[in-house]
């Protein structure tokens, strides 16, 4: 066996079968694995062609084997690279990232395959297709022709220019983001400039002071150590640090100093993406002209839930309107209160998160650190699970020994009603700004699907970025934090719940993605259901329950500036519209007086001039959302509607929840990509969906 033949053979990413051996993979094994599936791959594309039949099975089937192998090889790496990234790893990704692209488009390109599928939708063979079948090739036909199938020899050649373009520009822009919130860090050593910081914060930055220091100085302990009680405290732009600093701290200087680095994020020096966000959406346009649309926002939408960009504006005006006088007042109330406190500068936006969570302590009398000691992880999982046990009567339980790529990652199996093993998921659930992308994100390890006569369970990643223990502590969650959790895990659900045994429709694969947020933002309802939250809210130290009272000033507090919130939401959404729908990237206005032209519909507080944050949306320049942000507002209207159905039957009725979470499992989740959203809604739902329950929970009906 010669030295290469024997490198493949212990090389972790060819592995056909079982779960990613993640503890076990290096950034030394990403080229050669992916080249040498690249060209076995491309000589099964090559024998399909010569040999393909218009049936399923010679057509639909085949191609699912050929994409099964990326599943244990290319899915790994990519997740990876968001939550273990390194200089090498990245070196890796980005030296084969262009040959699987190439090879995605020769695939989506192929013309016999093309040729076949139509052949199979047009021909005898079709009628004995069941609907989900038949969905899946409907899907694969127009993803062929928004892949350039049809185009000529020259325009197809200069279509998979741009889609290579695209992918190193968006690898770009995500590298730029991670790496300037990387460079950025305030140290803070006067214990005076630390005024009002919480006891969670002062020990996340203590730790991250020494961290630092240690990576400093080659992984010495320093000599000094901070403590969260005497500092130095280290402040960054990753979430769990900027988001607490910005509420508490009372140095006002000190506040302006973060906000601004953090609205210039990625937006000036060797990390700048100023120009590239001009370039994607060009190359976008060039694109969509290619394909025969008006714009690149005709094309997100021609694979989506929502029928044209008018329906989507509809329903921006729509939430839009109703928030308008209620964020005014959200404004006025925060201006009151900072004059009534002795500040006699105008209210800005580093002020806004400060003066906001005094005006929420005065109001509902608590803090996000009053509720931290009562959300442990543990005890937060231990509610979630039991939730879903009711609903769904599904069984989740740990699972030892299972190969992770950090040591805080778990990993769980789900049993069904009659004590089946049905899926399972990994959890990686804390901050490592060093290393790991912020947000949170539920990734797909294996789908569902029939590999040699059997179903292959499916297996998901949830990914969050909570905050991590510190000291003796466990990690103590934010009530954000909490439900950012279950929102992933309802993102998982829909993933391991699927009935459905085609990998083109198990899952979330085939979900309009303007419909994908459904089951996730369903699940955010549930923390303020009082028998679940009660149920998983105990005191880490002494056990005891989370008083009463402090459960209805969260019940309160939950409409609190929903008005503002809507409207921040809608700026995002509105500017990504915006940007591929109408807009001339090569005209006069650039994309960051457009935004300020979307913020003057949407912030009371105007936009200030130097705000670079597009420079960071990595939602729409290096991730799916593209013409598609508005799909969070949109699910978050399915959602609403879908947990009002609960209301509707009654929450305090167990067995009338319980009959109510099996249909939602049983249309919703089990089908997953194998019937229309609509068709799935109006299954559970009995009509289409309406905003008035969305509106109605945030107080702006």
């Amino acid at each position: 066996m010669s030295d290469t033949t024997s490198e493949l053979a212990d090389n972790p990413l060819l592995a056909t079968e079982g779960l990613p051996d993640f503890a076990r993979i290096e950034p030394s094994h990403v080229v050669p694995a992916v080249r040498h599936l690249l060209a076995t791959s491309l000589e099964r594309l090559e024998a399909l062609e010569a040999n393909i039949q218009p049936t399923w099975e010679g057509v639909i089937e085949a191609l699912e084997g050929l994409d099964r192998p990326f599943e244990h090889a290319w899915q790994p790496v990519s997740h990876l690279f968001g939550v273990k990234n390194s200089p090498e790893l990245r070196e890796a990704y980005e030296t084969v990232l262009g040959e699987i692209v190439e090879f995605g488009l020769r695939a989506s390109q192929s013309e016999p395959i093309y040729r076949a599928i139509k052949e199979l939708r047009d021909g005898e063979v079709w009628n004995t297709l069941s609907p989900t079948r038949k969905r899946i090739v409907e899907k694969k036909l127009l993803d062929a022709e928004l892949s350039g199938i049809a185009l000529s020899e020259s325009d197809r050649e200069r279509f998979n220019e741009i889609a290579g373009e695209l992918s190193q520009l968006s690898t770009d822009f995500s590298n730029h983001v991670l790496d300037a919130t990387k460079a950025f860090s305030l140290v803070i050593e006067d214990p005076q400039d630390a005024e009002g910081l919480p006891s969670s914060l002062r020990q996340l930055a203590a730790q991250s002071y020494n961290e630092s220091q240690q990576q400093e100085e080659g992984g010495e302990e320093s000599a000094a150590e901070a403590t969260p009680e005497s500092g130095p405290w280290r402040i960054t732009l990753d979430h769990p640090s900027f988001g607490p600093f910005l509420q508490h701290c009372c140095n006002r200087n000190l506040r302006e100093r973060v906000y601004r680095a953090f609205i210039t994020r990625a937006a000036e020096g060797e990390f700048d993406n100023s120009d590239s966000i001009p370039k994607i959406l060009s190359l976008r346009v060039e694109k969509a002209k290619l394909l025969g649309y008006e714009d690149f926002a005709a094309v997100s939408l021609a694979t989506k839930m929502a029928e044209n960009v008018a329906a989507v504006e509809q329903m921006f005006e729509t939430l839009r309107s109703a928030s308008w006088n209620s964020a005014v007042q959200d404004l006025d109330d925060l201006k009151q209160l900072a004059t009534a406190s002795g500040c006699e500068e105008p209210l800005a936006h580093w002020d806004v998160a400060f003066w906001a969570e005094r005006l929420r302590e005065t109001r509902f009398d608590f803090t996000d650190e009053q509720l931290r000691p009562y959300f442990s992880l543990e005890r937060v999982l231990d509610g979630l699970f039991s939730l879903v046990n009711r609903l769904f009567g599904i069984t989740v339980e740990s699972v030892a020994d299972v190969s992770v790529w950090n040591d805080d990652v778990r990993f769980f199996n789900i049993h069904n009603e009659a004590g089946e093993h049905v899926a399972s998921f990994y959890l990686d659930p804390y901050s490592r700004p060093e290393n790991k992308r912020g947000g949170a994100w539920m990734d797909e390890c294996l789908s569902r699907r029939i590999v040699d006569g059997s179903v292959q369970l499916p297996v998901a990643q949830l990914v969050c970025n909570s905050t991590p223990p510190v000291g003796d502590k466990p990690s103590l969650m934010t009530f954000r934090e909490v439900e950012t959790l279950f929102h992933e895990f309802g993102h998982g659900l829909q993933h391991m719940l699927t009935t459905v045994d085609e990998a083109d429709a198990s899952g979330i694969s085939g979900v309009e993605w303007d419909a994908v947020e459904l089951p996730s933002q369903f699940m955010e309802n549930w923390c303020y259901h009082k028998p679940t939250l009660l149920g998983m809210a105990a005191h880490f130290e002494t056990g005891e329950p989370l008083p009463d009272d402090l459960f209805q000033k969260i019940l309160a507090a939950r409409t609190y500036r929903a008005g503002s919130m809507m409207l921040r939401q809608l700026l995002f959404g509105m500017t990504d519209m915006a940007l591929h729908h109408g807009y001339d990237p090569d005209g006069d206005e650039t994309v960051f007086s457009l935004h300020e032209r979307m913020a003057e519909k949407t912030s009371v507080l105007p936009m200030r001039a130097e705000d670079r944050t597009l420079c960071a949306f990595q939602h729409i320049f290096a991730g799916g959302y593209c013409a598609g942000y508005y799909s969070y507002k949109w699910a978050e209207v399915l959602s609403a509607d879908a947990f009002g159905a609960f209301e509707d039957a009654g929450l305090d009725n167990e067995r009338a929840v319980s009959e109510t979470g099996r249909q939602f499992r049983d249309t919703i989740l089990s089908a997953g990509g194998g019937r229309h959203p609509m068709e799935l809604f109006k299954a559970f739902r009995g009509r289409e969906p309406s905003p008035e329950a969305l509106l109605r929970h945030n107080g702006l009906s």
